[in-house]
């Protein structure tokens, strides 16, 4: 009995031992409901399939409060290892010298290969430095699509085999569904970037000077062109006309579309997870409408979503994990598996070979519709939207775009307005972040 004692002594003193030695990464993230799940199902899997590391993803609430929290804990000294910084944050990330370790970096000195030309370019473009250096690891990259209720179509006449393409068409798509009794034809949600920042891109029209703030911090907003005039005028008319209905800001509008209320819905293609999840009727994703009339049009879309930032001020030990962390994300079968679960782009052209090569487009029409949409090669104006103060000037798009679904603002004083108060806090930036 005392050697079967000792014996399970020594057996619990070397399972302590085992756990003292793992190492924890701690990833701040800001993914709620059903791609929380995804999230946390990540963590496990990476997980079981080693020991030296546990990764542990700790939700801290929105993307604007998560950056506000990791900063602050920065400060205090007890940052988390990884922390998921939406797109919108890349310049304010890229700027903060001393606070995040480049992800070339870390993968380099972790002995693992990172090659950023087996990335979509859009999306390795995005969050390259002016120096040629991949600074963050593509996470939960996404694009905007047009989300669409098929029965509601059905309902309303419209033919279900050919979905809007156009703008033109998306309007006379909504008037059909009014007229069919639909309280709620069309709708959008992140406003910003899916009526301005998307719409710019894939229509090759500039949002601001400087490559859209790519090539310099001196960048300001031009998204009071014609165009963009043309198209904020358009929806205006189409809310007064009950087509158009505003649901809210950032992603208010997901709810209303899955639950049958709205018939169209512009969103992020990651908006796959919950429909797939909660809708009770047939759906459809359609590429994002354009106008036939504006060259170039469509170009490419923009990239939205996350990634990955490594803060500063850790142990090498700890790097390790990280870089362990981020080599098992780059497997092209995960990728494949988070791409099909969700509606994330896969970020690698591997992993969207690999995905389309196991028929999931053919058996899900309109999955693919998202990489299409970014694969496509970049302009100067097209390759994405990088500026400082960008979240505190998508809050300006949203109070003055609100004006002018409300009839309370034309389109044109409306974006003069955005360009004036935006280019602002583009100075203030240029100015705090020169060298």
């Amino acid at each position: 009995m005392k050697l079967k004692a000792s014996l399970f002594a020594l057996a619990t003193s070397l399972a302590a031992l085992s756990a003292q030695a793992q190492t924890e990464i701690m990833w701040w993230h800001s993914m709620s409901g059903a791609l929380g799940d995804w999230v946390g199902d990540i963590a496990k899997d990476f997980n079981s399939k080693q020991k030296d590391y546990k990764v542990v993803p700790v939700f801290k609430g929105n993307y604007d409060e998560s950056m506000t929290a990791a900063v602050a804990a920065f400060r205090a000294g007890n940052a988390p290892h990884i922390l998921q910084v939406f797109e919108v944050g890349t310049a304010t990330m890229m700027a903060s010298k001393g606070v995040v370790v480049p992800v070339e970096q870390i993968m380099r000195e972790g002995g693992y290969k990172f090659d950023p030309k087996s990335y979509v370019p859009a999306v390795s473009g995005y969050y390259t430095a002016p120096n040629g250096q991949m600074m963050s690891f593509p996470f939960n990259s996404s694009t905007t699509v047009m989300w669409v209720n098929l029965d509601a179509f059905k309902a309303a006449g419209i033919d279900t085999e050919k979905l809007p393409q156009t703008w033109p068409e998306v309007a006379l798509a909504a008037a059909k569904l009014k007229a069919s009794g639909h309280k709620c034809p069309f709708t959008t949600a992140w406003q910003g970037w899916t009526q301005l920042e998307s719409f710019s891109t894939w229509h090759n029209t500039e949002l601001a000077t400087k490559g859209n703030g790519m090539k310099g911090m001196d960048a300001r907003l031009v998204l009071n062109s014609p165009l963009h005039v043309r198209h904020i005028e358009n929806l205006g008319n189409m809310a007064q006309q009950g087509l158009f209905v505003y649901k809210g800001r950032a992603g208010s509008a997901g709810a209303p579309f899955e639950s049958g209320e709205c018939a169209i819905s512009i969103n992020s293609s990651a908006a796959y997870a919950g429909v797939s999840k909660n809708a009770k009727f047939k759906f459809a994703v359609g590429t994002l409408p354009y106008y036939p009339d504006v060259a170039g049009a469509p170009q490419n879309t923009v990239i939205g979503g996350a990634s990955l930032w490594a803060m500063a001020g850790k142990k090498p030990t700890e790097y390790k994990g990280v870089a362990a962390f981020f080599n098992y994300l780059s497997d092209p079968v995960i990728q494949s598996a988070n791409h099909k679960r969700t509606g994330y782009l896969p970020v690698t052209m591997a992993a969207f070979k690999m995905t389309e090569e196991s028929g999931f487009y053919k058996q899900n029409p309109g999955t693919d519709v998202s990489v299409n949409q970014m694969i496509r090669k970049t302009t100067d104006k097209s390759r994405g939207i990088r500026l400082g103060n960008y979240v505190q000037i998508r809050t300006i798009e949203d109070e003055e775009l609100e004006q002018v679904w409300a009839g309370k603002k034309s389109a044109k004083d409306a974006l003069d307005s955005i360009v004036k108060r935006g280019n602002e806090l583009l100075e203030k930036f240029e100015k705090a972040n020169k060298s």
